[in-house]
């Protein structure tokens, strides 16, 4: 199975960066989460494809119009939290009150409840296990936050599972669906979202698609938004990170739906057979 999700921020949420981590500095960049958005409902509806879209609490609040346009359009979402902070850099109740704040604004907007969550940067770790006791609490019932490589943001390199999971952590299971991989050079290669997605050329993209049973996507609206400004005060190597293969991106999409079936989470849910599933104890 292939499963579609997009993480729906506004293209300055750049992680872990003084300039763009405050939220009081937010309102100092062009919002382009509207003409970003547009871009990928038109590119789903030409290709008749499924997707899970985690939100920001803070774009449901401020753009309350895109959260109902997703519904509208007949996708479904999930929490991407509400600021949009690494999970690892917050205490377990700094991250519970920002998890309820982002259901909540959810909620009321599109009168669903909330199951579905993916952490910023795929930041739960081996540090931080005790918030899928928090989503658990929180009423969330598939998480999709498991990044089982390292990565800048930490990652969580001993999760030795990339196929859907039960874990089970003090006291408590929660289904998980994690980021998938193939192996180069022996080392595990991310490539279905991101920059990942951005820098490796198609061939390679569709074979190791092709390839895998199981593929979690993980795209960003401004993942496709060739004339987004630049965040001047980046390094270098975020600056590629963040601005590499832009310009073909929307394209190398269009084609691999074009060319692959994909799903959302519920339908994954629902193709799962959990009591068949590794069961994970943290």
């Amino acid at each position: 199975m292939k499963i579609l999700t997009f993480d729906i921020e506004d293209w300055f949420h750049i992680l872990d960066h003084d300039s763009t981590k405050n939220i009081n500095d937010w309102g100092q960049y062009e919002s382009r989460i509207h003409s970003n958005m547009d871009r990928i409902f038109k590119l789903l509806e030409s290709t008749n494809q499924k997707a899970t879209f985690f939100c920001m609490g803070w774009i449901a609040k401020s753009y309350p119009d895109v959260i109902r346009e997703i519904i509208t359009r007949g996708y479904e979402v999930g929490a991407h939290s509400n600021v949009h902070q690494l999970v690892y850099d917050q205490s377990p109740q700094e991250f519970k009150n920002d998890l309820e704040c982002s259901i909540k604004t959810i909620e009321d907007i599109v009168g669903q409840k909330v199951i579905y969550y993916r952490a910023p940067g795929f930041s739960i770790t081996e540090q931080n296990k005790w918030a899928f006791e928090i989503l658990y609490e929180q009423g969330i019932e598939i998480d999709c936050s498991i990044f089982p490589a390292a990565r800048a943001h930490g990652g969580f390199p001993s999760f030795n599972f990339q196929e859907p999971t039960l874990i089970n952590y003090n006291g408590i299971s929660l289904k998980e669906l994690p980021i998938n991989y193939q192996s180069l050079l022996g080392k595990p290669f991310i490539y279905s979202g991101g920059g990942y997605f951005r820098l490796i050329p198609y061939c390679i993209l569709k074979k190791w698609s092709k390839e895998s049973n199981y593929v979690m996507t993980y795209f960003h609206p401004r993942d496709f938004d060739a004339n987004q400004p630049m965040i001047n005060d980046l390094s270098l190597i975020r600056k590629f990170k963040s601005y590499v293969g832009l310009k073909g991106s929307t394209q190398k999409l269009k084609t691999w739906l074009q060319e692959e079936q994909f799903i959302n989470v519920s339908e994954a849910d629902s193709l799962i057979n959990w009591e068949q599933v590794p069961i994970v104890k943290l």
